[in-house]
């Protein structure tokens, strides 16, 4: 490590503490409401769905969805997994199907070098283990409890998008899957916060995420937080949006230090700026 001209490596380490506090309590100026929030019936979306009278309940291909209230109107929220074609679709209720529109949208392509090439191409004693991360996570995707999520969301820290949602990834050449979440650059030890109230539903150190913790906000909503270069919460403990639960690292498959966000609805990985949004 090469110091400044004329700096001590304490003096070092207390700007880079400093520097790091001080993009912790940027976070704080970042607030979202879900009220905010404007619906994208696309594929990585959300739609927006007002219920019946007296409908309080839906399903979207045989899942559970998530319902609020908006002045007595029940409001049915319907995550869109990328994989889902720009056509009618249409949920369940006791009082029939409703149906609505998916549009068409295209996402980038992005080109990235991993210099780890047993993270892009693992070896076959690394296949178990994946299995078993996979299987751990897709069960919290898949849960649906009955606890109503909190109505205010918050970006879970400042900095700047690496990364967009939903970008054809091609890694050291070869096509993968689309990037299911959303980077965010910022320098390695910066604080994370939850993005919402929550119950921990995992933390792991996986395979491709690197260190990660997994929220369940309610009713199928669920956040993740991949690559963090260290933890602070248990799993099974409540938090809020002022929740520290780790701090941004370059675990897993990275290229550099960032937070890897993805939100989950009804098992879809679905756009994170659809829940917030930074100045």
């Amino acid at each position: 490590m090469r110091l400044p001209t004329g700096q001590s490596l304490p003096e070092y380490r207390a700007l880079k503490a400093g520097l790091v506090a001080i993009v912790w309590l940027l976070t704080s100026l970042t607030p979202a409401v879900w009220a905010e929030i404007q619906p994208s019936p696309v594929p990585g979306g959300i739609a927006r769905i007002p219920l019946p009278n007296d409908v309080y309940a839906a399903q979207f291909n045989g899942s559970s969805i998530l319902v609020t209230s908006e002045n007595g109107q029940a409001i049915a929220w319907v995550g869109l997994p990328l994989t889902t074609p720009p056509t009618i679709q249409q949920i369940d209720t006791i009082a029939g199907p409703i149906r609505f529109e998916v549009q068409d949208k295209r996402y980038e392509t992005e080109h990235l070098t991993i210099t780890n090439d047993r993270k892009v191409n693992p070896l076959p004693m690394d296949y178990d283990r994946i299995q078993d991360e996979r299987y751990e996570m897709d069960q919290v995707f898949l849960s649906f409890t009955n606890t109503a999520p909190s109505l205010t969301w918050r970006a879970p820290l400042a900095g700047r998008y690496s990364s967009s949602f939903g970008k054809r990834r091609v890694l050291n050449g070869k096509p993968r899957s689309p990037h299911s979440g959303l980077d965010i650059a910022a320098p390695e030890g910066t604080p994370v916060q939850s993005v919402s109230d929550g119950v921990v539903a995992a933390v792991g150190n996986y395979f491709f995420n690197g260190q990660t913790v997994m929220v369940d906000h309610g009713q199928g909503l669920i956040s993740m937080y991949c690559h963090l270069s260290t933890i602070s919460i248990e799993l099974g403990e409540s938090v809020t949006t002022e929740t520290v639960i780790g701090a941004v690292g370059q675990t897993g498959r990275v290229t550099g230090p960032h937070l890897h966000l993805s939100v989950s609805l009804n098992n879809a990985r679905v756009d994170p700026l659809l829940f917030f949004s930074v100045p």
